[in-house]
């Protein structure tokens, strides 16, 4: 989606309603530097104000999210291009937040390994040589927490029995699942059996 476009598109329809930045930001009880934010193509509305902001302006989602007017004629296909384009977004969003987990646990991982055989070769045995291993630890043991939960948040798990994608309904059962990297042992909601569910991107 093209956000500067979006943005002047929110713009000129403000315009045409004759409001101004403040005047829209209070309809839709948002600050006039939220407004002036998709205006400028920095952010989207939230998916809670989108309806909102639609029905304020007089267009429909799809001509919001594509930065146009779309005529009748025209509405399957801008509808289709839009959904191929979510879905494209939807894929780099998960692909980021799974290289982000693996570039901070396998840091987090070198670092620990790092710092404890410093203070071993460095230190004596004593309260402080434990302090230091306890913090690595403790630090190391919240990364590998936060990691996981960017592993469920990137994409979808697939059911090797029936193919069905889901996400875990909370990061306990991931946590608590046997795996090998991002496959895990999981219990598919659609088949109620367990498999070895792999990692994916999207639904498609």
């Amino acid at each position: 989606m093209d956000l500067i476009k979006i943005g002047k598109f929110i713009a000129n329809c403000r315009k045409d309603k004759n409001l101004t930045q403040e005047q829209l930001a209070e309809k839709l009880y948002v600050t006039d530097r939220a407004v002036s934010k998709w205006e400028r193509g920095l952010s989207l509305p939230d998916a809670g104000k989108m309806l909102d902001l639609c029905g304020i302006l007089d267009i429909k989602v799809n001509e919001l999210l594509t930065g146009e007017k779309i005529d009748m004629e025209n509405m399957n296909k801008k509808s289709e291009e839009l959904l191929v384009e979510m879905a494209r977004q939807e894929q780099i969003k998960n692909k980021k937040l799974l290289t982000s987990m693996y570039v901070m646990t396998g840091s987090a991982i070198f670092f620990f390994i790092g710092i404890v055989l410093l203070a071993c070769v460095t230190l004596k045995q004593g309260p402080i040589l434990a302090a230091i291993i306890c913090a690595a630890t403790a630090l190391l043991v919240f990364i590998a927490f936060y990691g996981l939960k960017l592993e469920v948040d990137a994409g979808y798990y697939e059911c090797a029995k029936c193919h069905h994608k889901f996400t875990p309904k909370n990061y306990f059962v991931a946590m608590f699942a046997p795996h090998l990297n991002t496959t895990r042992y999981l219990k598919c909601p659609e088949c109620n059996k367990r498999s070895w569910a792999k990692k994916v991107m999207s639904k498609d």
